[in-house]
């Protein structure tokens, strides 16, 4: 039975594929499992959840990926493509939302609120006006063969319509040009725009023809700039939830909501207050307000560095250090000349108790976060090390497949990733910053059951850390069969915290914030999902 399991989580690894299996431990189990190494019963595994896939778009498939889009809603409305394309731009490029609003409000309040007009009008301006036409824009006579016509139908000089065009290109909002005519809120087709603008500035003219392509990726919720820098020139596509990790074909794993480094189970606004904390000097703030007094005189900090509470300036005037009041030179045992208050000040004494333990705990949330992502880059390290002595066990018994090592390393790297982030997570989450939905009595209850999910997470990532560094290289058979027992144990066991920690964040701690919703990105046993090059064709229609 030992053996069968065994066998199945090397086929587990090996294979890739990321499963549920049956839970027979309760958390009594749990605790003993993380740190005695017992044996999980395990069953059939069971299929996995499927997570948001993710898609890299290049400079060259970008236009490929802009008409599948185009191409959906040509077909469903009948519509020419820049007409589409004003549509989609109007909904953010979201096909979804467009087919929403057509069977909810129907297709005229689709167009209105689009500024989509589809012509019923003839182009031709000379089979209905006669051979000169007033502008009433710049109110000159021209010719009918120097006037366009828009699919509203208004017509202006071509003059007016490229100066009108130029401006609003050079404004960056070439995306929904309007129409000219007093409260009429179409949106200029851009063949005429593209055709008018050529003629003044062919350089204006490609820059248009940019702004809508990229408007792809700008005006779409799902798609995004990867933030690589020097960039890579690649964007991407996720097909459902706006709370997802991914990583870019250039290698840059980053969150895609706030564009920043991968950081769950941390949120994006508790990672951007933390790593602003990091970054700023609040923390010299405190410590400042905790070790120093402004002088009553010149108002410099002053620093006490013995025991009695007379301190001098180096202004010359001497203040005690208890109430920050101006004293005299001279003093005893039990009294300080020229000293007027002889106790603190209730509010001072708070304000200043209140800065030290505030300190206090960023720095010990602080310690555990460095020294986790300190151990994560050696660990990343590693891997090379890992790789010779899997060659030297490979020429001892070429017959034999160690890749419940490498898998191993990955699974530390995972875990120790997600470990690193949930200190951020704990620092704001049970500080004072949000307004939860719970009792301090529930609070407690809830940070105890996180820090101990926690602890049984960093305890079982420790030992799989110091398995995965021995020399098992030089190791007997029966030493390495043993080491392999216990690593693909272990394996099994971090993956299977980390899930619990999410759960427990996802469930029981973010849903008590009252402010705006926080979400995070879902759990990836797997590691983050590379996206995949988009692959899509496309025939140029005639």
């Amino acid at each position: 039975m030992q053996y069968s399991w065994v066998s199945a989580m090397e086929d587990y690894f090996s294979s890739g594929d990321e499963f549920w299996y049956h839970d027979h431990c309760d958390d009594d189990d749990d605790r003993d499992a993380s740190y005695g190494l017992q044996e999980i019963e395990t069953e059939v595994p069971l299929p996995f959840t499927k997570v948001p896939s993710s898609e890299v778009i290049t400079k060259e498939s970008l236009l490929a990926a802009q008409r599948e889009d185009l191409r959906r809603i040509m077909d469903l409305l009948s519509l020419k493509e820049h007409l589409a394309r004003t549509l989609l731009i109007h909904y953010r490029w979201d096909v979804d939302k467009v087919i929403a609003v057509l069977v909810e409000k129907g297709k005229d309040k689709l167009y209105e609120e689009a500024g989509v007009t589809v012509s019923e009008h003839d182009d031709n301006l000379s089979s209905e006006l006669s051979s000169t036409v007033m502008c009433i824009i710049c109110m000159e006579e021209v010719s009918a063969s120097e006037v366009t016509k828009m699919d509203c139908g208004h017509y202006f000089c071509n003059n007016c319509w490229t100066e009108h065009f130029i401006v609003k290109i050079n404004e960056g909002q070439s995306r929904r040009i309007r129409c000219m005519e007093y409260n009429c809120y179409a949106i200029c087709d851009e063949a005429k725009i593209r055709s008018l603008v050529s003629e003044r500035d062919p350089n204006l003219s490609e820059k248009f023809d940019r702004f809508l392509l990229e408007s792809y990726i700008e005006d779409n919720k799902r798609v995004k700039w990867c933030p690589s820098v020097p960039h890579c020139g690649n964007a991407i596509r996720i097909k459902d939830d706006e709370f997802y990790e991914v990583e870019c074909a250039c290698g840059l794993q980053f969150c895609f909501s706030c564009l920043t480094e991968a950081h769950s189970p941390c949120t994006c606004l508790m990672w951007e207050l933390w790593t602003k904390k990091c970054q700023d000097e609040s923390e010299t703030v405190n410590w400042i307000t905790v070790h120093t007094k402004p002088c009553p005189k010149c108002h410099k900090l002053v620093q006490k560095d013995g025991g009695c509470n007379l301190v001098c300036c180096i202004c010359g005037q001497a203040f005690c250090w208890l109430c920050g009041g101006p004293t005299g030179k001279e003093h005893t045992w039990t009294s300080i000349s020229g000293h007027s208050c002889g106790q603190y000040k209730e509010d001072q004494e708070k304000k200043t108790e209140r800065a030290k333990m505030d300190l206090l705990r960023y720095i010990h949330y602080h310690n555990l976060f460095k020294a986790h992502t300190d151990s994560f880059k050696r660990e990343a390290e590693l891997k090379e090390t890992i790789q010779e002595k899997i060659s030297h066990l490979e020429e001892r018994e070429s017959s034999k497949d160690f890749s419940w090592v490498i898998n191993g390393h990955d699974r530390l790297f995972r875990s120790r990733r997600v470990l690193s982030y949930s200190y951020p997570f704990a620092y704001y989450m049970f500080s004072d910053l949000f307004k939860l939905e719970m009792t301090k009595e529930e609070k407690e209850i809830k940070q105890s059951l996180f820090e101990e999910q926690q602890q049984q997470l960093h305890a079982n990532v420790e030992k799989l850390s110091l398995f995965l560094g021995e020399p098992f290289d030089r190791y007997p058979e029966d030493e390495v069969e043993e080491l392999r027992m216990k690593i693909i144990n272990l394996s099994v066991i971090t993956d299977r915290l980390c899930r619990k920690l999410y759960e427990c964040i996802e469930n029981d701690l973010l849903d008590s914030i009252q402010l705006a919703p926080h979400r995070i990105a879902p759990y990836m046993s797997r590691g983050l999902e590379k996206a995949s090059d988009l692959s899509i064709c496309w025939e140029t229609e005639a």
